[in-house]
């Protein structure tokens, strides 16, 4: 009888957890493995799944574009990890579309930031802000945190040594881009790439990390996170969390203090 009674009980708690498990927003993270990025997912999925647990919000997790086959109203924000737009064809397009101009937030990450040919999506290359141009070969570098007023620079040092992929690109697309952080492209050499390829750099203002407001909805982007170690790493993880709060919620962000006017 004891016996039935404790197992009464169990199956009663654990029937009860759904009520306080409920997260805070809904996030869905979308990883396509591609040629050069299939094995960062097997580090990031579990990462993904222990920030959703800490910081208490419900994850969906999508190895393929079928979530953009159905409605994606639910999701607060979605995370487009190493997946680029042109993944997206026809009315997964459309989805997109309508999801942000209904409030949606947008996170790109990397490989995400890199579009198919100019002019093939012409709203999503303005989702992302910049259009992609190339890259040299990994190196270790200086990032600057240029906002230290945006959540994703928040648990970052004013000055940040990491090694990555760096991204150049060319003008941005939009206005209202705001950058988050740059790298210093005196710290590294922006011309070591591979035989038959030229990269040149962008000069004094590289920025590797941005946010705007657009189409009715919120888009952070952030070309760092090549490497699947990058996943294990905590100062990066923070940078992630810090910019799919804001897209989710569009909370973080101090509003800009009025103008003093003239004594």
């Amino acid at each position: 009888m004891k016996r039935f009674l404790l197992a009464c009980l169990l199956l009663a708690a654990t029937l009860a957890v759904p009520a306080f498990a409920q997260g805070q927003f809904k996030v869905l993270v979308v990883a396509i493995p591609n040629r050069y990025h299939h094995d960062y997912a097997v580090v990031a999925k579990p990462q993904f799944e222990r920030m959703a647990q800490r910081h208490a919000f419900d994850l969906d997790w999508s190895w393929n574009t079928a979530p953009f086959d159905a409605d994606l109203s639910a999701y607060a924000a979605i995370v487009l990890l190493n997946t680029p737009g042109d993944a997206l064809k026809g009315k997964q397009r459309d989805a997109l579309e309508t999801y942000v101009r209904g409030g949606g937030g947008v996170v790109a990450v990397h490989r995400a930031m890199i579009f198919g040919p100019p002019g093939d999506w012409p709203w999503f290359e303005k989702l992302v802000g910049r259009a992609f141009r190339i890259h040299p070969m990994v190196q270790t570098a200086t990032v600057r945190v240029v906002d230290a007023a945006f959540p994703a620079t928040f648990g970052l040092p004013a000055r940040w040594v990491w090694t990555d992929e760096w991204y150049e690109f060319d003008a941005p697309l939009v206005e209202g881009l705001r950058t988050v952080l740059s790298v210093d492209e005196r710290s590294y050499d922006p011309t070591r790439i591979w035989p038959g390829q030229t990269a040149r750099g962008m000069g004094a203002e590289h920025p590797v990390a941005w946010y705007h407001a657009y189409d009715g909805g919120r888009v952070f982007a952030t070309a760092l996170g090549h490497t699947p170690a990058l996943y294990d790493d905590p100062l990066y993880l923070e940078h992630l969390y810090g910019g799919l709060w804001w897209a989710a919620t569009g909370k973080g962000v101090e509003p800009a203090s009025p103008a003093r006017s003239a004594d």
